[in-house]
Formats: C-alpha cells, structure tokens, sequence
C-alpha cells in the first residue's frame, strides 16, 4: 500500500513539474536577452569560449527537445531554442553546452553515464518482457523475475547518474551566462528558475524509478 501511494504521489508530482516547466518556460520566453542573442548564436559563443570548435550546432523538431549528442558531437536545439531571442533559449542553449563542457573537461559522471548508456539501452528495451514473464513464472522459475529485477535496478541506477549530470550541466550554464554578460542582475534568477524546474524532471522520473523498483522488489518478497 505505502508503495503503491508513493508512485501515485511521483505521477501526480510529474505532472505538475511538468506543468509548470512548460508554464515557466514560456513565462520567460517573453524575456528577452539584453544583447538580443539567439540560442544558436549563445550556445556557439559559450563553445567558443571553451576553446571547442568541433561541435556543431542544429536545429530539430519538437518543443523542449533539446539535447547534446556525444556520438555526432552535435548540440541539437529546437526551433523555439535556436532563433529565440530571450532568457528561456539562452538558458537552455547554455545548459545543452554545458555538457558539451563536461564532455571535453571529461567529467566524471558524465563518463560513466556514457558507459551505461548500451547496458541501459538494452536492459530498457527487454526489461518489460523479462518482468511480465517472470510475473507468470515466478513459482517455477523465479530466477527469471529476479533477472528483470535486476535490468530494472540498472535503468533506476542510470537514473540517478544523470542527476549530478543534468544539476552540474546547469551550474555551469548559469556562471557561464552571468560571466559573457548575456544574463543580468534581474534575468539571472529567471534563468535559474527554468533550469530548476527542468532539473526536478529528472529528480521525479528518478525517484518514480526507484518506487516502481522498491514495488517489484516487494512482489519477488512475497512470493519467495
């Protein structure tokens, strides 16, 4: 029962985050930037002056898409990020290249994040079927359900991995902006206002994961 409420309670609570990271986001949207950048020539700024010259930034589809590719070496914004001209684009296009950053300096846990990115790929994509049978055969091969457990725990280990990625890739996205003058006295709160809420994603899908774990845990416990 005390399981069953806390993921309840992480589906109501992503939701809301979520609410309000779309709210938030598009609340400062309507911020612009003191010098008028837009989020493609803000995100080529902060690589420049990083001294990395071999990533290359695109523009994609969707809304709050954006993400570093470490295998194609691109920076990859959506639209609204690349042409906006205001605070929640130069955010988000400063955080993107804030793992980029971390890729050149070599950051620890964005090393091992990379690592387990194939384990995690694979254990996502085979965990589900691996749970469900071991569900039917628990009684007469309970090892099976145990092995679903496992991939299960890996993908809650990812997780947390990102976590200290996803915190650290906006602490240096903020200094950076606060440094190149693109964010003022009054914008810099704003900024970190929409990197947070964007964190606390992370933070609910995390804690949601290590529910749903701590749930089949407690099934393979009860039929032991």
């Amino acid at each position: 029962m005390n399981i069953w409420f806390i993921i309840i309670a992480v589906m109501v609570l992503s939701f809301l985050v979520q609410s309000m990271l779309t709210n938030r986001f598009k609340k400062y949207s309507e911020v612009p930037t003191s010098n008028g950048m837009s989020g493609a020539e803000i995100a080529a700024k902060m690589l420049r002056d990083n001294g990395i010259t071999d990533v290359q930034i695109v523009s994609i589809d969707g809304k709050l898409t954006d993400h570093y590719n470490p295998e194609t070496k691109t920076v990859n914004l959506s639209e609204a990020v690349y042409h906006g001209r205001n605070v929640a684009a130069a955010a988000v296009a400063a955080h993107e290249c804030g793992h980029v950053v971390q890729h050149a300096t070599g950051y620890a846990p964005l090393q091992l994040r990379s690592a387990l990115v194939p384990a995690v790929s694979f254990a996502s994509n085979i965990v589900q079927w691996v749970l469900l049978a071991g569900i039917l055969l628990i009684n007469a091969f309970p090892m099976l359900f145990w092995a679903g457990v496992v991939l299960f725990a890996l993908t809650t280990f990812f997780s947390f991995v990102t976590l200290p990625v996803e915190i650290n890739a906006s602490q240096r996205a903020v200094q950076w902006l606060e440094n190149a003058g693109i964010v003022t006295y009054e914008t810099r709160p704003m900024a970190i206002d929409a990197l947070k809420w964007a964190a606390y994603t992370y933070v609910i899908a995390a804690i949601g994961s290590l529910a749903t774990l701590l749930y089949y845990i407690s099934i393979g416990n009860r039929r032991s």
